[in-house]
């Protein structure tokens, strides 16, 4: 066989194999992902752990899985089952008013509004005197608010399962830890030297402070919205504060999806006072931990301008979703090394070129 034919053949295999993997491995980008970026943030427990195991290292990672389902899908659960709870209380709030009707008065929550109150008072007595246009409000509240339920619910649920099976990932790959940790160095050293090394170094500071905080704003959050749950006296404290270290974690919406539902808890509830703390416990206290710990957090600890950060975070989040909240900030500072490199080459050519001119005019 033709020597040329022979390595196009060979290629050709290398190529249909490396497709074929990465098409297997697409379905759990993500979440291998996520698991990489966990495993890098706990890197130091892991180590900890099997010094205490004495180097056994399946041992240490069944630990450290074992830790993150204690640290993570137990809340998750727990915050699951909440919420399938509260639309079970939902539907037999609703059911009465579905098969009996509204109350001959509106409620006094209703009347005392600003501006409305009035007009929404005179609508309750008109929706009680046409039991069709009743019937047909509360279906147009109804069936969207279950559909939405539903979904959120759905969402939990596979986050539950992404979460067991990122822990599973983590294992396997705390596990062999030390064979993955220096392949990577290998390549990098393969493939760029000093700059490849540097680079991965830069990666892996960048992942840490990312984690560092989004994790660290989560918590912080959550505690201040918990000392705002008890000082209103809002119940389920519990359950609120872990939901609301989850949910800081989700850009955009973040906490305030809690600490504004605790608000019109307390409004119906007649308590308009705490209603309006909570609203501004909520901005300028809950709001404010996410507004300027975070990147203070992550800048310091990644090593990187403000400004990376915040681009990286929103950017990563739009084009990868959840787990580009690492993926935009790790790309950005990788680029900016690859910029500073190639600029330091460009600007150290001239030098030499007129290092060398000078040597040969000399005599």
């Amino acid at each position: 066989m033709n020597p040329g034919h022979k390595q196009l053949i060979q290629i050709a295999l290398v190529a249909l194999l490396l497709i074929g993997c990465i098409a297997v491995l697409l379905p759990f980008t993500g979440t291998l992902l996520f698991a990489v970026v966990i495993c890098v943030t706990t890197l130091p427990i892991r180590n900890r752990l099997l010094t205490l195991c004495g180097g056994r290292s399946n041992l240490a990672a069944l630990l450290v899985s074992i830790l993150l389902l204690m640290l993570l899908v137990a809340p998750m659960a727990l915050l699951s089952g909440s919420l399938a709870d509260g639309v079970e209380m939902a539907i037999r709030y609703f059911k009465p008013l579905m098969e009996g009707g509204l109350p001959a008065d509106p409620p006094a929550w209703l009347v005392r509004l600003p501006i409305i109150g009035r007009d929404a008072a005179a609508y309750w007595h008109e929706l009680i005197e046409s039991r069709e246009e009743m019937n047909n409000l509360l279906h147009q509240f109804v069936d969207p608010t279950r559909r939405l339920a539903l979904s959120a619910a759905s969402l939990l649920a596979q986050g539950l399962l992404q979460l067991v099976l990122v822990i599973f990932f983590v294992f396997f790959i705390f596990r062999d830890a030390h064979i993955y940790a220096e392949a990577l160095h290998t390549s990098s050293r393969a493939l760029a030297g000093d700059l490849g090394e540097r680079m991965l170094a830069l990666a892996e500071g960048t992942v840490t402070g990312v984690m560092v905080g989004i994790v660290g704003t989560a918590a912080a959050q959550a505690v201040v919205a918990m000392i705002g749950f008890i000082i209103a006296g809002v119940p389920g404290i519990v359950i609120l504060t872990v939901a609301t270290f989850f949910f800081s974690m989700v850009p955009v919406v973040g906490a305030t999806l809690i600490w504004l539902g605790a608000a019109v808890w307390l409004y119906h509830e007649g308590q308009t006072g705490w209603a309006l703390f909570m609203v501004l416990w909520g901005m300028f206290g809950i709001s404010s931990v996410d507004n300027f710990i975070k990147p203070i957090l992550i800048s310091r600890t990644a090593s990187l301008p403000l400004l990376l950060i915040v681009v990286g975070v929103f950017g990563g989040v739009l084009v990868f979703g959840f787990i580009g909240l690492f993926l935009g900030p790790t790309l950005l500072a990788l680029g900016q090394v690859l910029i500073r490199e190639w600029l330091a080459h460009v600007h150290s050519e001239p030098s030499a070129s007129r290092d060398t001119a000078g040597k040969q005019a000399s005599p």
